[in-house]
């Protein structure tokens, strides 16, 4: 089997998988197809095939492995979510490597988080869920770890300063979602609601000039606002 460009629905989370190894697609399909709510609509073996595939199906999430022929996950998600992308599709990359030196090119490129191939079902749905919610998810195991390890890696130059000064409610999320929480973790440690989590990432987002909970984390590590 090569690539394969399947029917879509008009309900649930529609997902494409790109994969040069098969037996990984097919093992990542069988765990999407089993979520409620989640169906894979399309698979690519290649980059060059899963942009094309994603063009035409229009998914709502797109799962990329990173070392793809072709054009490999960090192009392909360029191509899709990039800044200069008038309507980005949302990508989550997946590695065999929790210290892929990729990855932190990846989120550059605009994906919405990544996750290890070993992370099992629950994170994987998670992941897909929060990225066709427009929220993003990083393995929290490593978070921290690869953060503080690539933060050398972003564009010269001092990172952006927030246009308004961060609260210290604000300065407390901003380090929770560095290290990995999600939204019901956050509300959880700092007993808030997940409403008042949301409104202030928002917030973050809005200050930072940033798209995503992804981009805050990284904006957190390369300002020192934490260590790893």
């Amino acid at each position: 089997m090569t690539d394969t460009g399947l029917s879509t629905t008009d309900t649930g989370i529609r997902v494409i998988v790109a994969d040069d190894q098969e037996i990984a697609r097919t093992g990542l399909r069988m765990i999407l197809d089993a979520q409620p709510g989640i169906e894979v609509v399309g698979e690519a073996a290649d980059g060059q095939r899963a942009v094309e595939l994603a063009r035409r199906l229009r998914p709502d999430v797109c799962l990329f492995d990173i070392r793809m022929p072709r054009c490999d996950g960090i192009e392909a998600t360029r191509r899709l979510a990039g800044p200069d992308v008038d309507q980005p599709i949302a990508v989550v990359v997946i590695t065999t490597f929790d210290l892929d030196e990729y990855v932190y090119a990846a989120l550059r490129a605009g994906a919405r988080g990544f996750l290890l191939k070993d992370a099992g079902p629950d994170l994987l749905a998670q992941a897909v869920r929060a990225a066709a919610n427009g929220d993003a998810l990083i393995a929290p195991s490593i978070t921290a770890r690869l953060l503080s390890a690539f933060a050398g890696a972003g564009p010269s130059g001092p990172p952006a300063q927030p246009i308004e000064s961060l609260t210290y409610r604000e300065e407390q999320i901003l380090a929770t979602v560095a290290r990995g929480r999600t939204n019901s973790e956050i509300a959880a440690e700092l007993h808030i609601s997940l409403s008042t989590v949301k409104s202030h990432i928002a917030s973050l987002m809005t200050k930072l000039g940033v798209r995503n909970r992804v981009e805050i984390a990284m904006w957190a590590y390369e300002t020192n606002r934490l260590k790893a």
